[in-house]
C-alpha cells in the first residue's frame, strides 16, 4: 500500500478526474466488448471521441478473467483500445473483477438484450458459482488460473502511462454473492501486491458488501474510491470517506430517478475535489438507461422470447436511468450537455 503522501502526490499531479463507466453501445458486456470476433475500433474510436467532446479525461472499462484464456489475443484487443483513448488523451482505470448481475459468464457469443432490462446480458467475473467454490477450498483448481491473470496483467502493463489505475474487484459481495466473496479478494489483493505495480490499487468501500470486506479494501486501497447513486447521501458520503485522509475518487454515480444528476452531482465533486465516473455514455445494448426496476422483469420476458434482435434499434424510456448519448450521438438531454462541457472545461482543483 502506498503511503499516504504518496497517495496525495499521484492525485495532485492529476487534473480532475472525471470520466464514465465505458461499455461501447456495440457491447452487452465486457466480453463482447473484447473478444476478438465482436470488438470494433471505430465504434470504440467514435464514441470515445464524444466523451472527449464533454470534456471527460479518463474511462472506468471492466475486464474479464475469462479474456485471458487467449492472452497474447487479448493483449493486442486491450492495446489497441488503450492507444485509442491515449490519442484522445483520455486515461483508462482497468477492473479485474466484478460480483454484479449475471453469475454464469461463458466466453464465445453472447446473449442478446431482454427488451427493456437493465444490463440484461452483464456477466459477473469469474461467477457466483466460482467465488463459492474457492472460499470452500482453499486448493481450488481454478485458482492457479485466476492468479496467472490478475498477475500477468498488472505485470504486461504495470508500468503503462495510458493507465490510471488498477481497480481490482467491483462491489465484491454484491447480488447475492455475499460474504464469500473475501475469500477471493484477499488472494486479488495478495497476488496485485506482489507485483506492485506503479500505477494506484484500490476496491471500492461503498458500493461493497460487508464489513469485513470494506474494511480490507480500506486497509489495502492506494485511493478510495465508492459508489453513490443517491444523491441526498454523496456530500455525507463524501464527508464520512474523507476521515481516511486519502484521495477520493466516485467510481459510479449518476441515475436520474435518484437525484444525483450531473446538475447535482459535478458541482459537489469539484468543490471537495473529488474525482468522477458516471455510469455509462452511449445507450446501447446493456440498456442502461432503462432503470434498476426493469430487472425483475428479465424472466418474464426471457420466457416470452422477447430480445432486441441485431438489427433493431434500441428502445427508450421516457426518462434515461443512465447514459447520456444515443447511438447516433444526439443526446437525452441537450442542456444536461452543456452544463457537463461547461463545468469540465476548467479541471483545475483547490
Amino acid at each position: 500500500m502506498w503511503a499516504k503522501e504518496k497517495s496525495f502526490e499521484w492525485y495532485k499531479n492529476n487534473e480532475w478526474l472525471v470520466g464514465c463507466n465505458y461499455l461501447p453501445s456495440n457491447a452487452i458486456n465486457q466480453l463482447e466488448m473484447f473478444q476478438v470476433e465482436t470488438y470494433d475500433s471505430t465504434v470504440n474510436k467514435r464514441e470515445l471521441s464524444w466523451a472527449k467532446e464533454l470534456g471527460f479525461n479518463s474511462v472506468r472499462v471492466y475486464l474479464h478473467d475469462l479474456l485471458w484464456q487467449d492472452s497474447d489475443t487479448f493483449k493486442k484487443t486491450l492495446n489497441d483500445f488503450l492507444e485509442i483513448c491515449h490519442s484522445l488523451d483520455i486515461k483508462v482505470m482497468l477492473v479485474l473483477f466484478d460480483d454484479c448481475h449475471r453469475p454464469y459468464p461463458k466466453v464465445g457469443k453472447q446473449p442478446l438484450p431482454v427488451r427493456g432490462v437493465h444490463n440484461s446480458g452483464w456477466k459477473q467475473s469469474p461467477g457466483m458459482a466460482l467465488v463459492h467454490e474457492i472460499h470452500e477450498d482453499a486448493l481450488h483448481p481454478e485458482i492457479p488460473r485466476i492468479r496467472q491473470y490478475v498477475q500477468e496483467i498488472l505485470l504486461e502493463f504495470k508500468d503503462d502511462d495510458r493507465i490510471l489505475m488498477w481497480d481490482l474487484y467491483n462491489e465484491p459481495g454484491q447480488f447475492g454473492v455475499g460474504d464469500k466473496s473475501i475469500s477471493l479478494l484477499k488472494l486479488v489483493w495478495e497476488w496485485a501486491l506482489e507485483i506492485r505495480p506503479s500505477q494506484p490499487l484500490t476496491s471500492c468501500l461503498d458500493g461493497s458488501v460487508g464489513t469485513e470486506i470494506i474494511n480490507l479494501n480500506a486497509i489495502n486501497s492506494d485511493i478510495i474510491t465508492f459508489h453513490t447513486y443517491e444523491g441526498e447521501k454523496l456530500q455525507e458520503t463524501i464527508d464520512k470517506l474523507l476521515t481516511h485522509d486519502r484521495p477520493l475518487i466516485c467510481t459510479e454515480y449518476m441515475a436520474r430517478e435518484f437525484g444525483s444528476t450531473f446538475e447535482f452531482s459535478l458541482p459537489i465533486f469539484k468543490n471537495n475535489s473529488v474525482g468522477c465516473f458516471n455510469w455509462g455514455l452511449v445507450a446501447g445494448k446493456s440498456q442502461t438507461h432503462f432503470g434498476w426496476s426493469t430487472i425483475l422483469d428479465i424472466k418474464q420476458k426471457k420466457d416470452a422470447g422477447d430480445f432486441i434482435k441485431e438489427d433493431e434499434a434500441i428502445p427508450e424510456p421516457e426518462l434515461w436511468f443512465h447514459d447520456i448519448l444515443r447511438q447516433d450521438g444526439t443526446a437525452f438531454s441537450d442542456e444536461e450537455i452543456s452544463f457537463i462541457k461547461s463545468i469540465t472545461s476548467n479541471k483545475e482543483l483547490k
